[in-house]
Parts: structure tokens; C-alpha cells; sequence
């Protein structure tokens, strides 16, 4: 694609990445037929293809033109899935072009109080455990009173937390990132984690001065808040890994996604960016590290059949498509087939909120794949995507470590 950039431009570092980026896209369109949303609405502009033109073509105006509000509205229905990114033969790196478009409308087009309100109120709700915690309790108590774009996030009461074994007793050690409302949502999510880890030798060491990863902020276009929480992390963990620590664990795929680009979008703070990349590559998922172990060591009784919803955030992000699904199969589990399991559930962070009807198309879509198999359970590994779909209130959705752990608990029963 060509561009129009003048040398002036091109001397802004977010400039000069865009070009870079639009001038790898090459018109083929390979990436609408993915798109979640150009699937949906059948617009040229809600697909791939057409916000890149229209991202071109904000870059390219002048800061003294009016920029359409269509624009705007066009990138807030993106998901961000990156499925597109799969798709493309080119190798067009889409996020990094979608993170300075809507950075650059922001700036140039501030949005009316009401959304920004709703923005830093979700901003200031989901990053604080505690708080979630707390306005979550709340919701449950007077849910019938809630308004209908949020009563069907409110869950039931979930699992409780089992007991977390002392990690301390093994030489192998692991960080893990708790995550913002994971542990309201699933509490058991990583206490499972600990005891499959245990078996399997391996410790979980805390990190109590990390906190949120930074993507809620990032993704919220208040990109500087979310760098900023990134470097405290890395703050929080280095030290840690630097005393032998082996990896960082994510249990949310949303996560661990984010965390694996700090290197990235750290890449030009002289102060962060060696470290940033220390702590990307010590980032793994929580499959990355059943899928390297020896899972003889897991004596389990598996006997539920599955159907695993693989969040974007893992097979798009982080290139793990299949990944679960060949851990869950080698510990004896039945996994039924998922048509369409590229596309997205409508999760994607807060888009199900900012978003909600096409969220729920897209999470109905979902659904009717995903129960075709008749499935006991529907697995899956992200906090969002397990809420969202579990707000269907169909066929139950869990994280696949947890059942994991079930079967594991029930093996050493008999």
C-alpha cells in the first residue's frame, strides 16, 4: 500500500511504525473472510481491509481537518481479535496499526463525556481486585435492579478457591500473574493451577507487588496508564526471576498476551525496554508449561466430554491455536468438534459492554458451534470468554485447568 507521508511525519516514531505497517498490506482481502464483524455487518469498513484505509487516511490528514466521527465508530467495533493477522499472507501487523489509529482519533477527536465516563468507569472498576470484588458483591445482592447491558455479566456465585499447596517445598519456582477480576469471577481458576502444578514439581512463588498487566487501560485508549502499569510489574517481577524464578505464569490467555508485548510496546523507554524484554520472553501461558511436562505425572481420570473454546487472545495472539486442545486430549479426554473455532466469542475485553449487541450475535454465534457436539462442559481459557459465554446460561464454562484439577482430585479419591 502506498503511502503519503511527509519527512516530517515520518520523524514521529508512531508515524513512521504506521507506514511501515500499511505499506506491508497489499489490497488481497484474504482477511475480511475471517473478520468476525465484516462477517456480521458486511461492511467494507467493518473489516480489515477498510480500517486500514481508514486509518491511512487519518494518519495522512492534515491536525487542522475535521476527522468523521464514522471512523471512530468503525474502530470501536473491531474486537481486536487479530484473527486477520492469521489469515494475512503478508504478515501485516494489524494491532500495532488499530493501537495508533485509535490513539491518533482520541487526540485529534476527543469523545463526548458520556463515553468517556464509561470508559474510566470501567477503567477504575475492573484494574482493582478488591474493588471488583466488592461491586461485583453488590450487583449479585440487587442484580434485578441492574441495567440489562450489565445484569448478564453478573454471575452466580462461582467455585470457591480450593487450598493452594505450600510451593516453597519445590526447587523448581513460577511466578503467576493473579489477574484484576479473575480471582472474583473464578477464584478456584488459580488455585487449580497451583495444585496441577504441584504435582508436576513446580512451585508458585507470589509477586504481591504486581498487579493489573495493563491491558484494560492499553485497549481503553489510555495506552500511557496501561504502559505505566506494565513497568511496575516489571518492577515487581524482575527481581523475582533474576533469584531464579523460571517463568511467569498466565491463566487468562488475555494476559498473557499483553504481558508477551511489553517488550514491544516498551520498545523506545531507555529505562524499560532491555528489561521489558526479560519479562516478555519469561511470560508463558499456563499450556506452554503442561505441554513441556511430563504428564505421566498427572495420574488423572478424565471422563467428561469437552468442547474447548480457544480465545483469540491464545490462538491469534500468541500463536496457540490447538495447544489446549493437545494437552486436554494426552490426559485422556474427549474433545468434540468446533466449526468456525477461528472466530470470535464477542468477549474482547470490554467490547461486550461497549459493544453488547454485537457481542452477544457473535456470542450466540458462538454457542450454537460450540453445543453442536453435545459437550458436558465447555472449556476455555480466559476470564472474558469463560464469563461472556457463561452468560448465555446454557451449557456450563469453565477454565480447562480446573477440570483438569477435578479429575485429578477425583483419581487420587479412588
Amino acid at each position: 500500500m502506498q503511502t503519503h507521508f511527509n519527512e516530517q511525519d515520518l520523524q514521529k516514531p508512531h508515524i513512521r511504525e504506521a507506514d511501515r505497517v500499511l505499506r506491508t498490506c497489499v489490497h488481497c482481502g484474504f482477511c475480511n473472510a475471517t473478520c468476525p464483524t465484516y462477517l456480521l455487518l458486511g461492511d467494507e469498513r467493518d473489516g480489515p481491509r477498510g480500517r486500514i484505509y481508514l486509518m491511512k487516511q487519518l494518519l495522512e490528514k492534515p491536525d487542522d481537518k475535521e476527522i468523521g466521527e464514522e471512523t471512530r465508530l468503525h474502530l470501536d467495533r473491531c474486537l481486536t481479535c487479530r484473527n486477520c493477522e492469521t489469515t494475512c499472507p503478508s504478515g501485516v501487523e494489524y494491532h500495532k496499526l488499530l493501537d495508533i489509529g485509535r490513539a491518533e482519533i482520541e487526540r485529534r477527536a476527543p469523545r463526548s463525556l458520556k463515553e468517556r465516563g464509561l470508559r474510566l468507569g470501567l477503567r477504575m472498576t475492573m484494574v482493582e481486585p478488591a474493588r471488583f470484588k466488592a461491586l461485583l458483591a453488590l450487583g449479585q445482592t440487587f442484580r434485578p435492579m441492574v441495567p440489562v447491558t450489565l445484569k448478564d455479566k453478573i454471575p452466580a456465585q462461582p467455585t470457591p478457591a480450593g487450598v493452594r499447596p505450600d510451593g516453597k517445598k519445590h526447587s523448581r519456582q513460577m511466578l503467576i500473574l493473579e489477574g484484576c477480576v479473575q480471582p472474583a469471577l473464578s477464584p478456584n481458576t488459580n488455585a487449580a493451577t497451583a495444585r496441577v502444578l504441584d504435582q508436576l514439581g513446580i512451585g508458585l512463588a507470589p509477586a504481591p507487588e504486581a498487579g493489573c498487566c495493563g491491558a484494560i487501560d492499553f485497549h481503553l485508549n489510555a495506552q500511557d496508564a496501561g504502559r505505566e502499569r506494565a513497568r511496575r510489574n516489571i518492577d515487581a517481577w524482575l527481581p523475582l526471576l533474576e533469584q531464579g524464578c523460571e517463568a511467569i505464569v498466565q491463566t487468562a490467555s488475555g494476559c498473557g498476551a499483553f504481558v508477551k508485548e511489553y517488550a514491544d510496546i516498551l520498545a523506545d523507554d531507555p529505562d524499560y525496554a532491555a528489561k521489558a524484554r526479560r519479562v516478555s520472553a519469561a511470560a508463558k501461558d499456563l499450556v506452554e508449561i503442561l505441554d513441556s511436562s511430563n504428564l505421566d505425572d498427572l495420574a488423572i481420570s478424565a471422563d467428561k466430554r469437552l468442547a474447548f473454546h480457544c480465545p483469540c487472545t491464545l490462538q491469534h495472539a500468541q500463536k496457540l491455536g490447538g495447544a489446549v486442545e493437545g494437552v486436554l486430549q494426552r490426559l485422556g479426554f474427549e474433545l468434540t468438534p468446533v466449526q468456525d473455532a477461528h472466530l470470535c466469542c464477542g468477549s474482547a475485553g470490554t467490547y461486550s459492554i461497549t459493544q453488547p449487541h454485537l457481542s452477544r450475535q457473535l456470542r450466540d454465534n458462538k454457542m450454537a458451534m460450540l453445543e453442536a457436539g453435545h459437550p458436558e462442559v465447555i472449556a476455555t481459557a480466559n476470564i472474558g470468554c469463560q464469563t461472556h459465554l457463561a452468560s448465555a446460561d446454557r451449557t456450563p464454562v469453565r477454565h480447562w485447568i480446573e477440570i483438569v484439577d477435578e479429575a485429578l482430585g477425583s483419581a487420587q479419591q479412588t
